[in-house]
C-alpha cells in the first residue's frame, strides 16, 4: 500500500504540465470545511487535513476567490499559532517542575515528566516555525498521508480539471463507517488494488479515473521487532511518478453530511527493489502517453486499460531513507 507520498500541491504545475483548469471553488469549500469544523470543536486535531504545500498557491491571491482562501489559511495559521504557543509555555513550566523534583530525588515519574516535556517542547517548536514559515520546502510541505487532501487531475466533461480531493476513497453510496476498520483505524480505501479492480472498485474502475503526480513515496513495513518502521523510495531516474488513481463523489443520501470528494491510488505486485525491503504492494506509475486514454476510459473495454498498467513505468525505486 502506498502509506504516504510527496504529491504535487502547487496546481499551477498541473496547469503547465497538462494545460488544465483549476476548480478553485472545490479549493475554497475545503478550506470554508476545515475552518467549519474548527468553529463547532474548537480542536484544530479535528480539521480537514491540508498539506502546507496547497497553502501556497494563494501566497499571494490572484483573484477574488483565492483572497478569500487565503484570508481562510491567514487565520488557521494564527489559530495554530497562538494553540502551539500557549502549549509551549505550559510544556516548559512542566518541565521546570519535573526538573525541580529530580533535583531533590529522582523518581520514573520525574523522569517521564522531564522525557514528555522536553518532546513536546520540540514538537511546538517545530510548529511554530511552520506557522511562520513562508518558503516552499516540497519534502515537508507536500507530504500527504490517508485522509489528507491533494490535487487530482481528472477528465470532465472534456475539459481536464484539477480538484482537490481527500486521499482515502469512499466510494459513492457507501455508508461513511467504511472509512474505519471496527477498531477505529483507518481503511484500506486509499489504495485500490489491482486485482480488485472488477470487483470492489468495479464502480469506478472504466468510469472515474485520475491522476496524481508525486516525487517519492513512503511504506511501512515490519521492523523485524513486533514493530513496524518507515521507508523512503523514489525513482532513481528522477522522473515524476504519473501514479494511476480511481476517484468518486459520494453525496449524503440523507443530505446531512457534506458532499466528499475522495480518491485512492492503484496498487500492483510490487517491484523487485520495494519487494526487497519488505513491502508487498508498488503503486502504478503510468508512462505519459497513456495518461489521455486513462483519464478517458472506455467501460466496455477494460482491457485496454489493464494493457496501460501492463506498460507502466519501471524506474529504479530507490531507498532513500529508513527510519530508525
Amino acid at each position: 500500500m502506498c502509506y504516504s507520498a510527496e504529491a504535487w500541491t502547487l496546481y499551477d504545475a498541473y496547469v503547465k504540465e497538462f494545460g488544465a483548469d483549476i476548480d478553485i471553488k472545490a479549493f475554497w469549500e475545503i478550506y470554508l470545511e476545515r475552518d467549519e469544523k474548527y468553529q463547532i470543536r474548537k480542536r484544530m486535531s479535528d480539521g480537514t487535513k491540508i498539506p502546507k504545500g496547497m497553502d501556497l498557491n494563494f501566497l499571494p491571491p490572484r483573484s477574488e476567490m483565492e483572497r478569500k482562501i487565503q484570508e481562510l489559511i491567514s487565520e488557521w495559521n494564527g489559530r495554530k499559532l497562538a494553540e502551539s504557543e500557549a502549549e509551549l509555555a505550559a510544556q516548559e513550566a512542566r518541565l521546570v517542575t519535573a526538573e525541580a523534583k529530580l533535583a531533590v530525588k529522582e523518581t520514573k515519574t520525574a523522569l517521564n515528566e522531564q522525557r514528555i516535556a522536553g518532546n513536546k517542547i520540540k514538537q511546538m517548536k517545530r510548529w511554530i516555525e511552520d506557522a511562520k514559515r513562508t518558503a516552499h520546502k516540497p519534502a515537508v510541505d507536500d507530504r500527504i498521508f490517508p485522509d489528507w487532501y491533494a490535487p487530482v487531475l481528472i477528465v470532465e466533461n472534456g475539459k481536464r480539471i484539477v480538484r482537490p480531493m481527500r486521499y482515502h476513497c469512499r466510494p459513492a453510496g457507501m455508508d461513511p463507517s467504511i472509512d474505519r476498520t471496527k477498531t477505529g483505524q483507518v481503511s484500506g480505501t486509499y489504495n485500490a488494488r489491482r486485482d480488485n479492480l472488477t470487483r470492489f472498485w468495479r464502480n469506478q474502475f472504466g468510469y472515474t479515473h485520475g491522476l496524481m503526480l508525486a516525487e517519492t513515496f513512503y511504506e511501512n513495513v515490519d521492523d523485524g521487532r513486533g514493530g513496524s518502521k518507515e521507508i523512503h523510495f523514489r525513482p532513481r531516474t528522477g522522473e515524476t511518478m504519473y501514479i494511476a488513481c480511481l476517484y468518486s463523489h459520494w453525496t449524503d443520501p440523507k443530505g446531512e453530511e457534506p458532499d466528499l470528494w475522495s480518491f485512492a491510488a492503484i496498487t500492483d505486485e510490487p517491484e523487485p527493489e520495494v519487494a526487497a525491503q519488505g513491502h508487498d504492494r508498488t503503486i502504478i506509475n503510468i508512462k505519459p502517453e497513456h495518461v489521455d486514454a486513462w483519464l478517458n476510459p472506455d467501460p466496455n473495454n477494460l482491457d485496454a486499460l489493464f494493457s496501460i498498467f501492463d506498460d507502466k513505468r519501471h524506474p529504479y525505486y530507490e531507498l532513500v531513507k529508513e527510519a530508525a
